[in-house]
């Protein structure tokens, strides 16, 4: 751990030096993040434990990911990004055993010492369809610049879906908000990814002051949870599009509405197959190209005042094939609230909680309860119950901004949706700094 720490922090270190050499101008952008996150369970109820259970009980988990995010301007409304990264540590239980996993910045690989890869690498070019111009800051992947109020935006490349779809202000970074994958994104959202959570996609945006729309085609990795992306793109491939409209965004009550639909197609298995053809449902054995996974999400989110806002989101896929890419949820509902800290003379802290129900179709449940096993779920036995979760978190705020520790704590009631483990009481503490 020290190791990882110490590297990350020459990293931080180089790129903080060389933005202090450079000028202001705006045809670049330079930034860069790490965070570290430690989560810890006490001992659970668990009669009986499978593949892909959450230990009964283990030493605590750490993770950390350390991101260079670097772009520049290649001419007019044209831009390129790369970011490389770096991940290494673990989730508890190699990130197993709940659907809505605590911990958003993991993965599900099997190494824990650092790897360095390449996140993003993707041009993005914008088209402009009015005179009217705003200043958008500095930021990760932005470029200062003025920009038109109504514009088409082109990107394409190695990228991260979420970047650009199921985006929420109050929950959507597990490095700065909230900590559960099922909250940093809508739970059914299976969206195109690989294991580290990118892939190659165009993506097509048109964006006006009070509404967006956006879709998205992008490849699937050649197996569920893969680290290779499939580029056979006539058998396999996924679609997504959304619709944004928002409502008094330059004041204290805004509210904003997303309404997302996907579409994928890949070498998927089906759970009503595997268990009518082996004694242990093996739902690998059955994939073959063709099969399809569909789904919706609702997401909205509404500022209370200049202090606070609430969200929430449902989403829903068929869950007749296995789960692809994101986690084992096939419905999922979400509900929060975030209150900055001005109240008690801490205008930069946050505290945030937040209560959602995870559910799986029948022929998930099925092959669940006959002994099958996903890439992230799998106890050998199922009694089933939905997957109940709060989160609670609060974001201090220290080095004038630049650091943030935020304790963490998380309830789970009938992890992996199994009334006969649990509860599990999570309790977590995240490092984050960026510049």
């Amino acid at each position: 751990m020290i190791k990882k720490l110490s590297v990350s922090f020459c990293l931080m270190l180089i790129v903080h030096l060389a933005k202090g050499q450079q000028d202001s101008s705006n045809w670049y952008t330079l930034h860069f993040q790490l965070t570290t996150v430690t989560q810890n369970h006490q001992t659970i109820k668990a009669p009986y434990s499978g593949v892909k259970s959450l230990q009964q009980k283990e030493k605590p988990a750490t993770s950390l990911t350390a991101s260079v995010f670097a772009g520049i301007r290649l001419f007019k409304n044209t831009e390129l990004f790369v970011n490389p990264e770096m991940a290494g540590g673990e989730g508890m239980s190699s990130a197993t055993g709940i659907a809505g996993f605590p911990n958003g910045e993991t993965f599900r690989v099997g190494s824990t010492k650092p790897v360095i890869y390449l996140a993003r690498a993707y041009l993005h070019h914008i088209i402009p369809l009015s005179q009217e111009k705003e200043w958008i800051n500095d930021d990760a992947n932005t470029i200062a610049e003025k920009i038109p109020k109504k514009y088409i935006s082109l990107s394409a490349g190695k990228l991260s879906l979420g970047d650009f779809f199921d985006d929420n202000n109050y929950s959507h970074d597990p490095r700065k908000q909230f900590l559960n994958w099922s909250l940093m994104s809508a739970g059914a959202y299976d969206y195109a990814a690989d294991v580290r959570g990118y892939t190659y996609a165009f993506v097509a945006e048109y964006i006006s002051p009070q509404w967006e729309a956006r879709v998205a085609t992008a490849l699937l990795p050649k197996e569920a949870n893969g680290a290779t992306l499939d580029w056979k793109y006539s058998k396999s491939f996924s679609w997504q599009g959304e619709i944004v409209r928002k409502w008094n965004t330059e004041k204290n009550n805004s509210t904003i509405l997303r309404l997302i639909g996907f579409f994928n197609r890949s070498k998927m298995g089906n759970y009503k197959q595997a268990l009518e053809y082996f004694p242990v449902p093996d739902v690998i054995a059955t994939r073959m190209y063709s099969r399809n996974k569909w789904g919706w999400v609702i997401n909205a989110e509404k500022k209370v005042n200049k202090n606070s806002g609430i969200f929430g989101r449902l989403s829903w896929n068929n869950g007749k094939n296995e789960t692809w890419c994101f986690t084992e949820i096939d419905q999922s509902a979400s509900l929060g609230y975030v209150l900055k800290g001005n109240n008690w003379k801490r205008n930069d802290d946050e505290l945030g909680l937040a209560f959602i129900v995870n559910g799986i179709s029948k022929d998930h449940r099925d092959f669940l309860a006959k002994g099958g096993s996903g890439f992230m779920i799998g106890d050998g036995k199922l009694n089933y119950s939905p997957e109940l979760i709060a989160e609670l978190y609060y974001k201090l705020f220290v080095l004038k901004g630049k650091i943030t520790i935020s304790p963490d704590y998380q309830f789970v009631l009938n992890p992996a949706y199994n009334n006969d483990r649990g509860p599990v009481h999570v309790i977590g503490l995240r490092f984050h700094t960026e510049w």
